[in-house]
């Protein structure tokens, strides 16, 4: 199984079994889905997780897009609920989000994503 909230919670450094923070993950993941489905990745009728049950797969089932997809979340989501605490580490984490930001949208755009 390769859950959302599970996978989110391992490039944390957060234990599968913890699970004091996933209210707060949750939440924070949902606002990146949604911000996904504006740059037009996911169903068309929008998704969002609950639990630990929700897969990568069934949010984009295009496998070669997916990492990138993780990678976007993971990121977003670290800025939201553990950001870095130099100036610095935020900037250049800002910038890697929007290269993601600009590769997805580039995806979008050609109907590969």
């Amino acid at each position: 199984m390769d859950s959302i909230l599970t996978s989110v919670k391992k490039m944390l450094g957060i234990a599968e079994e913890y699970d004091h923070f996933d209210a707060d993950l949750i939440m924070h993941i949902n606002s990146v889905l949604t911000i996904l489905g504006q740059l037009g990745v996911g169903p068309d009728e929008g998704f969002f997780i609950e639990d630990d049950e929700a897969e990568w797969t069934d949010f984009v089932s295009d496998m070669s897009n997916l990492q990138f997809i993780k990678t976007y979340v993971y990121q977003k989501v670290k800025l939201l609920f553990d950001p870095p605490q130099s100036a610095s580490a935020i900037e250049a984490l800002n910038r890697s989000i929007s290269e993601l930001e600009w590769r997805i949208n580039a995806q979008v755009d050609s109907g590969k994503l």
